[in-house]
């Protein structure tokens, strides 16, 4: 019988709940939504983003080497969207979907960087306790 531990489960389904939500945002942002529901709601749309990213980084517990990992992991995330939102604009917009994945990553940047700056903080306060 396995037994799983619950102590972390928030955190993970707030994470995959702000993962999901940020694609989904992503690809609606530019696909399916008009451009002026977008500037109506965009402030809206990405301050919940920021809030989720909040909750997951007060709510996921990590020490150790998961810190480690999650912000090896999380920085590489915030990287390579950030890099990749100026560049891959400029380069998928022939094929029409530049809009997309910039907003995709955009949306995604709205969720990481929030959650990685506080578990870096509390990762700084752990190793910093006498």
């Amino acid at each position: 019988m396995v037994i799983r531990s619950r102590e972390n489960s928030f955190g993970a389904w707030a994470f995959l709940v702000g993962v999901i939500l940020a694609v989904v945002i992503g690809v609606g942002a530019s696909s399916f939504l008009s451009i002026s529901s977008i500037s109506t709601y965009s402030a809206q749309i990405y301050a919940i983003l920021v809030v989720i990213g909040i909750i997951v980084g007060f709510s996921i517990k990590v020490s150790g080497k998961d810190a480690k990992d999650f912000l090896l992991a999380g920085t590489i995330l915030v990287i390579v969207s950030s890099f990749g939102k100026e560049s891959v604009t400029g380069s998928l917009i022939g094929i029409g979907i530049g809009d997309t994945v910039s907003s995709t990553f955009s949306a995604l940047l709205a969720l990481f960087v929030p959650a990685t700056i506080i578990v870096a903080i509390k990762t700084v306060f752990s190793l910093s306790k006498i």
